[in-house]
């Protein structure tokens, strides 16, 4: 369902990944893994068509440089990590605004379906007693779960979440990370994530990427993955020594 092929992306003509492949089925969350600066979020940006790319992206065959933006955006959403409040408006209005690619007009509002998508994400995401007040007034937490309300009432194809726990607490964390693998699931969406946590990714992830210095410096299984020595020579670290020693402070 979607395919990357070398993909090559960064700034100001300077590339931050390079020669980047991999393809992904339905139903399946890859996480994205590697330190600061590897190009994790340069990676979805490019996915998401957000900035200038080379390579080839598709979606069912379907090269998405020749897909316009309206029509993208029901296929693609990016939820970023660091999502702004730019007006003050309420938790519902701000939902509702994943439902635009679909709504005919420039004034046009939500009709039935669009009403009936916007309320069931919102009552799944347990801000429904909230959704009439105003999103500059919430938590970093819960503004958190209200972008990605947004995000998902996008209903697209492919979800792109870099730091989706960000802001949370470990209860909503697992809570988040939970709804969303039952939501690729039964609804045979992909979902790509950006993780600094292991052990969150490891409970969230089918697959796994780890990233060094803008390539792709493994790919497979999560557990496969994360039991590989390549992940102490990515993080510079002994991790399964660092994770262990952790474990046993709590006995």
């Amino acid at each position: 369902m979607l395919k990357v092929e070398n993909l090559y992306a960064g700034y100001n003509g300077s590339d931050v990944i390079c020669n980047i492949y991999f393809s992904m089925k339905k139903s399946e969350s890859l996480c994205v893994l590697g330190p600061n600066g590897c190009g994790k979020s340069t990676l979805l940006k490019s996915i998401a068509r957000i900035i200038d790319y080379r390579g080839v992206i598709s979606i069912d065959n379907e090269d998405i440089s020749f897909i316009t933006r309206k029509a993208l955006a029901k296929k693609i959403a990016l939820l970023n990590q660091n999502a702004q409040v730019y007006f003050p408006y309420t938790v519902y209005e701000t939902v509702s605004m994943g439902r635009y690619a679909y709504l005919q007009g420039l004034f046009k509002k939500p009709g039935d379906k669009d009403k009936f998508i916007i309320d069931n994400i919102i009552k799944k995401l347990d801000i429904w007693d909230i959704r009439e007040r105003m999103i500059d007034e919430l938590s970093g937490g819960t503004l958190q779960r209200v972008f990605l309300a947004r995000t998902l009432a996008q209903t697209p194809d492919l979800i792109l979440l870099d730091e989706p726990a960000n802001h949370l607490d470990l209860k909503h964390q697992i809570e988040l990370l939970d709804f969303l693998k039952s939501w690729v699931s039964e609804n045979e969406k992909i979902l790509i994530g950006v993780f600094h946590d292991l052990n969150l990714a490891r409970q969230f992830g089918d697959t796994a990427i780890i990233m060094k210095d803008g390539k792709i410096a493994a790919h497979g299984k999560i557990d496969d993955i994360l039991n590989n020595d390549i992940v102490n020579d990515v993080y510079g670290i002994d991790i399964r020594k660092f994770m262990k020693d952790s474990l046993e402070k709590w006995k």
